[in-house]
């Protein structure tokens, strides 16, 4: 059924090498390829799973993982594909009952997903070396990820399904597919599609990533300066005085919610995440085109250059004149004009979205406020490990050892509790 409905769907003559992408990545945008395997791996996997009968989840669905091989030629299972690689699909029916649970279509998620991409200038690769790029309609966010955080998402899976199923209302970020792929004679790569936090339909004036350390958690004046919409954290929290204006009744709603989705992340030994704020001035509105300048977007003509290729006579891959195309296409800004303007259905399913997609700001008597929150608590697949302890022990020789990011789970809930 997804399947026919995506085949009805006509897409524009260039959708099958228009790229939507951000600010160069690294030299040679090698990771043109890597985007085209992870989705079409993704559209033949949820296809597969999708068109099955419904059944309920049995124990072994959670360590369940499929593979398929892609090559140019294609067979029964798979379809022929550009290139040759191999893809692993992880507990795919309990990602479906995910995806079920917090109301996401399978024929909307797959048309979504499709070979457009945008990627924020507010997501190049951190300090994990991670990337990761939102769907075309700014819907999904698709990561790469550690292994170990793969292979901890796996341990975790049980209980992070049994906890969003019975918290309808959670904050903590919504993952709907874990996943790896493989190119011959290269590394695994392995990743997750979760929600994007962020509306595609509103502009965000100000975002703060806040964990409750105050030690390196400051972005200076003079990058704020260069780009007023930058990620912000907890000391720029503190020096502007900022607040999450609620009411009694909301307030009660968000600090009994953030304190059971805390308290399951401290029984799983997790810390290291944070609470993500997006605010829109209501009054201000979409009139200064944020999502304009803060998104960039180009389109590499490959075909043309693989003809040129072919004309030269060159023995150059079609990898090669990929990458050698998309590092020379220039970036344009996105008009956010081609993004939805409408909410998605499964921000109606959450308390924290029932408010034009998000949460509003209200007064002491509960009364509306000019301001609109979007939130959720993010990076949750970093445990207290050998790793984190072993930065606990040396970054406490040199500084207090209770305001330090890497600190016990138990601490770390603690503190971040007391700072929201």
């Amino acid at each position: 059924k997804a399947f026919r409905r995506l085949s009805r769907r006509k897409p524009l003559e260039e959708d099958e090498d228009r790229v939507l992408m951000g600010t160069r990545i690294s030299e040679g945008h090698q990771n043109y390829i890597l985007m085209y395997n992870m989705l079409t791996g993704i559209r033949i996997a949820v296809g597969r799973v999708s068109a099955k009968i419904d059944r309920p989840l049995v124990e072994q669905d959670f360590s369940a993982a499929h593979k398929l091989a892609f090559d140019v030629t294609g067979d029964e299972l798979t379809p022929g594909a550009k290139y040759d690689f191999k893809f692993k699909d992880y507990a795919p029916w309990v990602f479906r009952a995910l995806r079920e649970r917090f109301g996401i279509d399978p024929a909307d998620y797959l048309i979504s997903l499709t070979s457009k991409y945008i990627l924020s200038e507010l997501a190049s690769a951190g300090k994990s070396g991670s990337f990761f790029y939102y769907s075309r309609d700014y819907r999904f966010i698709i990561k790469t990820i550690h292994h170990t955080e793969h292979k901890f998402m796996r341990k975790i899976l049980k209980e992070y399904h049994d906890h969003v199923s019975s918290n309808p209302d959670t904050l903590l970020c919504r993952y709907y597919g874990l996943h790896r792929v493989k190119l011959p004679h290269g590394r695994k790569i392995h990743f997750v599609v979760m929600g994007n936090v962020l509306p595609p339909n509103k502009d965000i004036h100000e975002t703060y990533d806040l964990k409750g350390s105050t030690i390196g958690r400051f972005l200076p004046e003079e990058e704020i300066r260069k780009n007023p919409y930058a990620v912000m954290k907890d000391l720029n929290w503190e020096k502007r005085a900022a607040k999450l204006q609620l009411g009694p009744v909301k307030r009660k709603l968000f600090i009994t919610q953030l304190l059971r989705d805390v308290k399951l992340l401290v029984r799983m030994n997790i810390m290291d995440y944070s609470l993500m704020i997006g605010v829109h001035d209501i009054v201000r509105g979409n009139k200064d085109n944020v999502r304009n300048s803060t998104l960039q977007t180009f389109q590499p003509n490959t075909k043309l250059a693989e003809r040129r290729a072919s004309m030269m006579k060159r023995r150059e891959s079609k990898a090669m004149v990929y990458r050698k195309v998309i590092m020379e296409a220039n970036p344009d800004r996105l008009n956010a004009s081609e993004l939805p303007d409408t909410l998605f259905d499964e921000r109606r399913n959450c308390a924290f979205y029932s408010d034009d997609g998000g949460f509003q700001a209200t007064d002491e008597k509960n009364r509306a406020a000019p301001s609109l929150y979007f939130l959720g608590i993010i990076d949750i697949l970093t445990p207290y490990d050998l790793k984190k302890k072993s930065e606990h022990f040396f970054k406490s020789m040199t500084q207090d050892k209770n305001e330090i990011s890497a600190v016990k789970p138990k601490v770390y809930g603690n503190r971040f509790m007391g700072f929201m």
